[in-house]
């Protein structure tokens, strides 16, 4: 008779020799990128295995779209449908957006993008982020005045808690702000997009840009999606996991693009160290930044790295959120301290975050 422990070694080797027939996405990366406090875990699971995840994930975004659908779809959403439909010209355009634009900054600086959600991805710090998670309206506020570029709504209920009316309620504010300094922010909405609806959506809701994950949609889907985005105005955000998947994001006209999945900084550079780039266009690289699961400030030396690396921007997500809910203390502190000049020769992001005896200044304030 098998022990238990026999029973289980079995199971796996059958998963084994099944999970190669599930066909390549990354989503579980993508889903990674919003902030497993730390990779060990992730490192254990083999490739196939998180295809196979994504897959299903997949699939549970296509279930969750057709009933959007058979609710009905909203007027101001079916406008922007018909506008794709409308657009014969069918021409693909790699022209830099304003979005691009924003966290284009000159070298030697970081642009950071703030991610606004309800709840968080790290199994550490699973659950909404409070009892009572500060509205849109507040922390996007907080965002742009302590200095981020731009703002990512996580329109993915799931993971992040959040819905279109969320980005919503985000651009609005932002509209709020024209004519003061710092302006309005960008909008990205960030879903599992598998369908041009979820593109209408995306933009009746207010976004600039949507992200799209190469490895859950493939080349010749990404493309089309990436078409149809820019025929109604929003640009598109490639999110990639690996060097060849950052090669053919570029390939197929890709120019913001997301490195995801990665615990160590070096291996983030080493995905785009080795791209061929197309004369004469800029290509905006962008690394996701990861929530330790500590009360350090690891993410902002990181962000410091990977500026120093070349990236222009840094997507921060779970991180702004994991001391708590304080604008002034947390999240726009550590923002500011993304952005500043400085690096981890000169200065330590530990104990700056605005708590602690004697630590009456922003690290962000401190320009080395």
């Amino acid at each position: 008779m098998l022990n238990p422990k026999s029973c289980w070694s079995i199971i796996l080797v059958t998963l084994a020799c099944l999970m190669p027939k599930f066909s390549t996405s990354s989503f579980v990366l993508q889903q990674s990128k919003r902030g497993a406090a730390d990779f060990k875990c992730r490192s254990q699971f083999s490739t196939t295995k998180l295809n196979a995840i994504g897959v299903l994930a997949k699939k549970a975004k296509e279930l969750e779209l057709r009933k959007y659908v058979e609710a009905g779809i909203p007027s101001s959403v079916m406008e922007k449908i018909q506008q794709m439909k409308d657009d014969s010209t069918n021409t693909f355009s790699t022209t830099m957006g304003p979005v691009q634009k924003a966290l284009t900054k000159r070298k030697g600086t970081i642009a950071v993008i703030a991610e606004y959600k309800r709840k968080l991805t790290d199994p550490e710090m699973s659950g909404f982020i409070a009892e009572e998670p500060l509205e849109p309206k507040i922390l996007g506020k907080t965002f742009r005045e302590f200095g981020a570029s731009v703002v990512a709504v996580m329109t993915d209920k799931r993971l992040g808690g959040c819905t279109y009316e969320d980005l919503t309620s985000i651009r609005e504010e932002q509209e709020a702000a024209k004519g003061d300094v710092p302006g309005p922010l960008y909008v990205i909405s960030s879903d599992l997009v598998v369908d041009e609806l979820q593109l209408a959506m995306a933009a009746a809701a207010g976004a600039h840009a949507v992200v799209l994950t190469l490895g859950v949609l493939g080349e010749e889907k990404c493309r089309e999606l990436m078409s149809k985005a820019r025929s109604i105005g929003l640009e598109s955000i490639v999110s990639i996991a690996t060097t060849q998947e950052a090669q053919r994001a570029i390939d197929i006209g890709g120019r913001i693009i997301l490195v995801n999945a990665f615990a160590a900084t070096d291996k983030i550079e080493m995905v785009m160290n080795t791209l061929v780039e197309p004369d004469g266009e800029a290509i905006c690289k962008i690394a996701s930044i990861v929530a330790r699961d500590n009360k350090q400030l690891e993410e902002v030396e990181e962000a410091w790295v990977l500026r120093d690396a070349g990236f222009q921007a840094v997507w921060a997500g779970d991180c702004l959120y994991k001391s708590g809910n304080d604008p002034s203390e947390h999240a726009g502190a550590i923002i500011r301290s993304m952005i500043a000049k400085s690096s981890v020769k000169w200065a330590s992001a530990k104990a700056r975050g605005g708590k602690g005896e004697g630590a009456r200044e922003y690290l962000g304030d401190l320009l080395m």
